[in-house]
């Protein structure tokens, strides 16, 4: 019981020095100071109202870490919350994880400014940017979209509304600009007078050098700009055209409504022919009507009357013979060909009539003849007038042709039209004057020319990518004997080869028709020939990674080597893959099945992983409710009789329970290693108040022991034998064998006031002597200094006893029997003895606390 009295002085205690507080015999008073001083610091919280500095210092110098807490909810800058990290990282765990996480948020704020910043200075480049457009927008925008920064939201949005603003001026411009297309090309179909048509064109004229000039021009696409301008120059070009045609419809229309007006005799039909003939030429569209109606007119007028003089070689001649069928058929088909405009049928007819000599013609017939060929003449003449002036407007057209960005297939078909309708000219109206066609040769060659150095180029290009072709088929001819002699092949290199090779094949370019169709099978015979041992490699190389597909598949996800056999098939499949890729889509194909199997592996060991953490955390569950009961037990006074109990069912709990998640193991053992810490401290601070009682009333029982020795050897009987009991019965109960003793040894002095007085007072001095003897012996045993006088005594006792222990190979006596034997001893003690027990009972209470 009392084993903590006889701890020699260089043991430690149990008890930790922190906590010596809690065994101290006045623990109130300190108690009532910390709630003081925790009071007079949660006043100086609450009176922060948001002095950072203020805050800042209170945490690092106060000792409550629920206040410290409650300060750093004012503490808001960078500067202040760097410093209480630093200051708190060892010290206290949750204001330094809220100083980060300001930390954090304020890092992660600067760089969304930052961010934003960037996005507004690439806004401004845009809005100064000539060629803006909407995809650089719409790529500003989702920028934009993931930047949380308020501050710069308004700045943002002005800059925006001004981009917007921008697009919408060229969306604008840009629909007018094909509404005036759209305008322009309905105004060259429309019948517009030549003055209304040409104040249209000015109109559009000035609104596209408008659209032009506008601040926005540059978005109009190129072709709509080109288009526009090739359209109103076209307009622009028949303008005067249209204006010449208008102006002999106008001087036909008015010189039939003249010969309408005059009286019918005034003119013949010769007069009025001569007068027609020397008009202007109308547009087609008109002439047809203004002919038809100049045919009334001349009819209505009567006809030239024949003349009285006949030719001398018709009064010379033989007699004329009536004309024949044949004649008249031939005039009527002539006239016919008249009336439908064909001058070379007509001109035939004319020939065969003219070689019908000596044949008499009637007046009628006469008539006929000379008025069909009249007619001949006069549309002769103006196919003539007309086929130059359409050469002329050919001439002109070849010319504009070179002014006309036009492809230079295009070019040419219209060259090559430009001459078929030339040579048609020249087979309806005749052949053309000399210096006519001089300028229309020299006119499509020189438009040509671009056109032909063109096709020349092209022509040296099909010839340059033919000696490409057969350099590409040498090629795979040279690798496919390499593979023949049996040289290690690199299927990788031969891989990217044959792509190589098929990509250059794509993109050679035209060549010649006759050499494309055998160029064409050479390369790919040659190609099939390299290609054959590559294509089997990648079936064997398919198999391989299906059997890494299938190996994956059979995987145990729950084996602890699962994870190792993944990653080394993982490893695999990319080798596999850097030796020989496969083909794009087979490639694909595999990595997604491979991948599949892989991720099913990984989702297994997940579902598994989850249901261990959902049994480690009702594992951790379980202990905590074990902390739980052993801290409440700690709390309760009157535990220690069951502590024992208590520590061994939960030892036996705690054993019993699983394993708990790993980030919380730590912190879940430590409690229950600090619950049954406590605990155990409340059970040997109840055996120490225990022990410490029991030492007092030893001491007062000793001493009462003393005094009626004293008392008894003196002769003295101040007290009777009641008062003597009554205080014995006083003082609390010892062990037993303690009690025992000492009541033993005060009875015997109690009877030994009678007539055993002087035995008695005999046998205390005679003890006297062995008493000091044990006392010195207890005072070695712990270690306490006998003084000075006893020096010698002490040394001579301490080589006894180690002498008796090496004789008997045993250790010292037992301090308990020892000190028992002191307490059973009956001596008297002088001042000096009894201050020598009084310190060695001093010095047994202060190794008992």
């Amino acid at each position: 019981m009392f084993e903590f009295l006889f701890k020699r002085p260089a043991d430690k205690s149990d008890t930790p020095a922190g906590k010596s507080a809690q065994a101290s015999p006045h623990p109130a008073p300190a108690a009532a100071q910390t709630s003081a001083l925790r009071a007079q610091q949660a006043e100086k919280v609450a009176a922060l109202a948001g002095d950072e500095a203020a805050a800042v210092e209170f945490i690092l110098q106060s000792d409550f870490s629920e206040l410290r807490l409650a300060a750093a909810e004012h503490v808001h800058s960078a500067a202040a919350l760097d410093k209480v990290h630093a200051a708190m990282r060892n010290t206290d765990r949750r204001v330094a994880k809220l100083m980060q996480s300001r930390l954090d948020a304020l890092r992660h704020h600067q760089a969304e400014l930052v961010r934003g910043q960037a996005c507004i200075e690439q806004a401004q480049v845009l809005l100064k940017d000539e060629k803006l457009s909407p995809n650089q927008v719409a790529d500003l925008d989702r920028r934009w979209s993931v930047i949380a920064a308020p501050e710069l939201a308004g700045q943002f949005d002005g800059i925006r509304a001004r981009l917007a603003q921008r697009l919408e001026a060229q969306v604008s411009l840009q629909r007018a600009m094909i509404d005036s297309l759209t305008a322009l090309r309905a105004l060259g179909a429309s019948d517009l007078r030549a003055a209304e048509l040409g104040e249209r064109l000015e109109q559009m004229a000035q609104a596209h050098a408008a659209a032009l000039a506008a601040p926005e021009h540059t978005s109009l696409p190129r072709s709509l700009t080109n288009e526009f301008a090739s359209e109103h120059a076209r307009l622009t070009a028949s303008l005067g055209a249209l204006e010449q045609g208008q102006s002999a419809v106008i001087a036909r229309e008015t010189a039939l409504a003249e010969w309408r007006a005059t009286p019918p005799g005034a003119f013949n039909q010769e007069q009025l022919k001569k007068a027609w003939q020397q008009l202007p030429p109308a547009p087609k569209d008109a002439a047809a009507d203004l002919q038809q109606r100049f045919e009334v007119l001349l009819a209505s007028l009567p006809a030239p009357a024949p003349s009285a003089h006949k030719p001398k070689e018709a009064r010379k001649g033989a007699p004329a013979q009536a004309p024949d069928q044949h004649f008249i058929d031939t005039l009527d088909a002539m006239e016919a060909a008249l009336q439908q405009g064909s001058l070379g049928s007509a001109a035939d007819m004319d020939k065969i009539l003219k070689d019908s000599k000596g044949t008499r013609l009637t007046p009628a017939l006469a008539d006929r003849l000379a008025h069909a060929r009249a007619e001949l003449k006069r549309l002769s003449d103006w196919a003539r007038w007309g086929g130059n002036v359409s050469r002329e407007e050919l001439i002109k057209a070849v010319e504009q042709l070179a002014t006309q960005k036009l492809a230079m297939s295009e070019l040419a078909k219209k060259v090559g039209s430009m001459r078929e309708r030339w040579k048609a000219l020249d087979t309806l109206s005749g052949a053309a004057p000399k210096s006519l066609w001089e300028r229309f040769d020299t006119a499509c060659s020189a438009t040509y020319a671009p056109a032909a150095a063109h096709f020349k180029h092209l022509a040296d290009e099909r010839h340059t990518n033919a000696a490409k072709a057969q350099a590409l088929i040498a090629e795979a001819a040279l690798e496919t004997a390499k593979l023949a002699e049996g040289e290690s092949v690199d299927w990788k290199h031969m891989a990217a080869t044959v792509q190589r090779m098929r990509l250059a094949w794509s993109h050679l370019g035209a060549i010649d028709r006759k050499d494309k169709k055998r160029l064409d099978q050479e390369f790919t015979d040659a190609l099939n020939t390299l290609q054959a041992p590559l294509e089997q490699q990648r079936k064997n190389e398919v198999a391989e990674r299906e059997a890494m597909i299938a190996q994956v598949a059979a995987l145990d996800a729950h084996d602890r080597h699962a994870l190792d056999t993944l990653r080394a098939l993982q490893e695999r499949w990319q080798e596999h893959a850097r030796a020989l890729p496969l083909e794009r889509k087979s490639e694909q194909a595999l990595w997604q099945k491979f991948r599949a199997a892989c991720d099913a592996v990984f989702a297994r060991r997940k579902e598994s992983a989850n249901a261990a953490d959902a049994e480690r955390r009702s594992h951790q569950e379980a202990k905590d409710a074990i902390s739980a009961r052993l801290e409440h037990a700690a709390s309760e006074p009157g535990v220690a009789a069951q502590a024992a109990k208590l520590l061994r069912e939960a030892a036996a709990e705690w054993n019993a329970i699983g394993a708990v998640p790993r980030a919380n193991e730590a912190k879940v053992e430590k409690r229950y290693h600090a619950a049954i810490a406590a605990l155990q401290h409340h059970v040997d601070a109840a055996k120490r108040d225990a022990s410490r009682a029991q030492a007092s009333a030893l001491r007062d029982k000793l001493r009462l022991c003393q005094e009626l020795e004293a008392q008894v050897a003196a002769g003295g009987s101040s007290a009777d034998s009641t008062d003597w009991a009554a205080r014995w019965s006083a003082l609390p109960a010892l062990d037993a064998n303690y009690e025992r003793t000492l009541k033993a040894r005060f009875d015997a002095a109690l009877a030994a006031r009678g007539e055993g007085r002087a035995a008695f007072a005999a046998l205390l001095e005679k003890n006297r002597a062995p008493l000091l003897h044990e006392v010195l012996r207890l005072e070695i045993a712990a270690g306490i200094d006998s003084g000075s006088e006893f020096a010698r005594e002490r040394l001579k006792l301490q080589v006894e006893t180690l002498q008796s222990s090496l004789k008997s190979g045993q250790k010292p006596g037992n301090q308990a029997a020892q000190f028992l034997q002191l307490c059973a001893m009956p001596a008297l003690v002088d001042d000096r003895t009894a201050s020598r027990i009084e310190h060695l009972f001093t010095r047994i209470a202060k190794d008992g606390k």
